[in-house]
């Protein structure tokens, strides 16, 4: 059975430091979802959401080769249900008089915006969940989307009151 597994990885923030992480999935021929690398609030350290999936015994090993790296600080692991996860994507499609209505429609309905016009094409930019995302490429496939751009994951583990650091 597949799962779907979040690692929340803080790294030295230096040259080579994402090419040896990937390099771990690929050598052991791990699947990389999706990959968001981004600074933290400290310049030093940068912060790497990886979304994988596999069985169990995969989704193990994946965390035990991480805590293995050197430039590795700290690895956080989490499900889905146990984090708030989010992704953007910027959609360029081509409208015309008769679906421009239906495109601000589905656009006021998915809490997407459009934040870019001319006269034939439109910029909708969404932030959201992965699935609501994907939703909306769904809604659009009538439609004559030109170009996608979309980020990665990022996540943080839900709040408590006990946090730990």
């Amino acid at each position: 059975m597949k799962n779907k597994r979040i690692y929340s990885v803080n790294v030295e923030n230096r040259a080579g430091v994402l090419s040896k992480v990937s390099g771990l999935f690929s050598r052991r021929n791990f699947n990389i979802d999706s990959l968001a690398v981004g600074e933290t609030d400290d310049p030093t350290i940068s912060s790497m959401t990886i979304v994988s999936s596999g069985d169990e015994r995969t989704l193990e090993q994946i965390e035990k080769q991480l805590n293995k790296k050197l430039d590795v600080i700290k690895v956080k692991t989490f499900s889905e249900m146990q984090c708030v996860s989010r992704e953007l994507m910027l959609m360029k499609v081509k409208y015309n008089k008769n679906n421009r209505q239906e495109i601000m429609e589905i656009c006021e309905v998915m809490k997407a915006e459009i934040v870019d016009m001319s006269l034939h094409y439109m910029m909708i930019q969404i932030c959201s969940t992965p699935e609501k995302i994907c939703l909306l490429l769904d809604m659009f496939r009538s439609i004559s989307v030109v170009e996608v751009a979309r980020t990665g994951t990022l996540a943080l583990s839900k709040c408590s009151e006990n946090e730990q650091n």
